[in-house]
């Protein structure tokens, strides 16, 4: 199969405003309202033309500072927190497919690793004319490939996360609504989630709610401050458990700067999330700004070609 690399002028800051004025394949009056397909933690509402692929490599390092960062770890960048390799392709100008692959990293514990499948469906695009709204859903199946914990005799060890006694015991099903719109060169948008965790630890639950918001503000006509944020919805019981294990959960925050380039879309990040996807950072995010529990990390997307589409006329 041949690749061949797509003419994106995302933010070539020498197009002359190229960047505020690019607009949905083929519609004229439609307008793009972010470049990417995630912020920081947060994908966005846009997807793929027909026959492109994105290829994403996320990374996140250790604690800027705190008791487990600083000088010792020169600020983080001595260690790994989570890394994710991720392709998606436009099998139609609205519907995407996803695959991806995650290291993992929760607090104190072992890599992990996780595949994840997922669909991505734009319903609405804002338009000039048009709709006020861009609406796109997004739905994944998460797998992890963690070892089980066993004992001498090959027994499984109860009570951890990894106590996998089937294979749907290793699954994770999340599924996403998110609701944008750009206020002149401004994007924001809300995001609303729905995660199913298969096998929890004794005590949290399975069922979780959560509530996302983005913003991306332009401060030139390539660089752009980029912020998202969620909040998910416990029950007590969930809160104890963690709570029991010194651990209180917290919302996930990041704040970051996106860079333009000819064909590439760059991200420096802030985030107190340890791990990449959904599907973990919701429901384990127990890391807090203040104490310095905040890491570095960078997000990296290229589009290609996959395959040539024949124009109709």
């Amino acid at each position: 199969m041949k690749l061949f690399a797509q003419n994106d002028s995302t933010g070539n800051a020498s197009s002359s405003n190229q960047t505020n004025k690019k607009k949905w394949p083929g519609d004229e009056t439609a307008l793009r309202i972010f470049y990417g397909q995630r912020l920081i933690n947060a994908k966005t509402v846009e997807v793929l033309p027909k026959g492109s692929m994105a290829f994403t490599v996320v990374h996140t390092f250790g604690d800027v500072a705190g008791k487990n960062g600083g000088t010792y770890t020169f600020f983080g960048l001595d260690e790994v927190s989570d890394a994710q390799i991720g392709f998606q392709i436009g099998v139609g100008n609205r519907l995407n497919v996803l695959l991806q692959h995650t290291v993992g990293n929760d607090k104190g514990g072992a890599p992990r690793h996780y595949w994840e499948a997922g669909l991505k469906y734009k319903f609405l695009q804002q338009a000039t004319n048009g709709s006020p709204i861009s609406l796109t859903a997004f739905g994944n199946i998460v797998s992890c490939a963690e070892r089980i914990p066993q004992d001498s005799t090959g027994a499984v060890i109860p009570g951890f996360e990894n106590s996998f006694v089937s294979d749907a015991d290793r699954l994770s099903e999340l599924l996403q609504l998110m609701v944008a719109r750009r206020f002149g060169n401004v994007s924001v948008q809300i995001s609303g989630t729905y995660l199913h965790t298969n096998l929890v630890i004794p005590g949290d639950q399975n069922d979780l709610l959560s509530i996302g918001a983005a913003v991306r503000i332009p401060i030139t006509q390539s660089v752009f401050i980029i912020s998202d944020y969620f909040h998910s919805f416990r029950n007590e019981g969930s809160k104890e458990t963690w709570e029991s294990k010194g651990q209180t959960p917290r919302d996930v925050f990041g704040i970051g700067v996106e860079i333009l380039t000819a064909g590439h879309v760059f991200h420096v990040n802030f985030t107190n999330a340890r791990n990449i996807l959904e599907n973990r950072f919701l429901p384990r995010t127990t890391d807090q700004w203040s104490e310095g529990q905040f890491r570095w990390g960078f997000t990296l997307a290229r589009n290609f070609g996959l395959f040539k589409v024949k124009n109709k006329k």
